[in-house]
């Protein structure tokens, strides 16, 4: 016997929460509480964290944002993947652009949620997804049809992100465990993927895209 969203009668559902921003992580750790079927089974505020804890914890959905310190919420979502966990994954961000969609969905995130959305829908968002389901900011699901698609790969989407954070290419090279050649024809190579002038022109078209 099931109840209409799924659920077994008295099922509950553990979420974990990880949000850089400890003002919004309490607010969604309070909101997320008088839902009478939600657990928060933990909290955490960089995705190192994050992925020991859901290693650790097992919750059947991660509520995370994207721009993370350690591991984004896209990487940590590929992490959970790469570990074959059964935690299932929802994104709530700020972050509005198809770019970002569609690296979340190449990840195998279950839902896409931005942050200005009506908190019902959130809870409701977890159940779905919970229960097996899917759900994408109805605002964006058209648009990613129309989505470039992404031209960089890992690495150069790393060397980049510490390009634009003003890095040198020795620091990064030490960062990453690479020659400072090596980053100089990753930056090269996503400049030109890019049609960018420079590593500035190219972290800027990059991030307008949501390819960072």
């Amino acid at each position: 016997m099931t109840t209409l969203d799924g659920k077994p009668p008295g099922r509950r559902i553990s979420v974990l929460l990880v949000e850089d921003q400890i003002m919004i992580l309490d607010a969604l750790a309070a909101l997320l509480a008088l839902e009478p079927d939600l657990d928060i089974a933990g909290r955490a505020s960089d995705g190192m964290q994050a992925l020991a804890m859901a290693r650790r914890l097992c919750p059947d959905v991660l509520v995370s944002d994207i721009e993370m310190p350690g591991l984004t919420g896209l990487e940590l979502a590929e992490r959970l993947r790469a570990h074959a966990l059964p935690t299932r994954v929802v994104v709530l961000t700020t972050f509005g652009r198809t770019g970002y969609l569609r690296r979340a969905l190449d990840a195998g995130v279950h839902a896409y949620l931005l942050k200005d959305s009506p908190g019902a829908l959130l809870a409701d968002t977890i159940r779905t997804v919970a229960a097996g389901g899917r759900h994408i900011a109805p605002e964006l699901a058209e648009a990613i049809w129309d989505a470039p698609p992404d031209p960089l790969n890992a690495r150069e989407r790393a060397v980049l992100r510490l390009a634009e954070a003003g890095h040198s290419n020795r620091a990064i090279a030490d960062r990453l465990g690479l020659a400072p050649g090596t980053v100089r024809n990753y930056l090269s190579d996503a400049a030109q993927k890019l049609g960018a002038g420079n590593r500035i022109e190219a972290g800027r078209i990059a991030r307008s895209n949501g390819w960072l």
